[in-house]
């Protein structure tokens, strides 16, 4: 299952509650066709593997992480280990 993260602070608590566990971070925007598109897959991705943390950020509510991690594109996928970014994947 994925979460919804409300704020920088809501985030920090999932990424530490993450431990070492991989953390998948799906920064989206409700108006983006492409992150509607891939939701259901992620959402399938979750339940598959549940030692996968899936933290959903909406671009529009969460500025502050967007410009952490210098989201310029939707969907981004952030790929998150022992708090540590390992990876991502962007949108062209």
């Amino acid at each position: 299952m994925s979460y919804h993260v409300k704020d920088k602070a809501d985030f920090d608590a999932k990424l530490a509650e993450a431990g070492d566990n991989l953390v998948v971070v799906d920064f989206f925007a409700v108006w983006c066709g492409p992150c509607k598109m891939i939701a259901p897959k992620l959402e399938e991705m979750a339940a598959e593997y549940p030692d996968i943390v899936v933290l959903k950020v909406d671009v529009d509510e969460c500025e502050d992480l967007v410009a952490i991690y210098e989201i310029s594109s939707m969907p981004t996928f952030v790929f998150i280990k022992n708090k540590a970014k390992v990876n991502w994947i962007a949108s062209p």
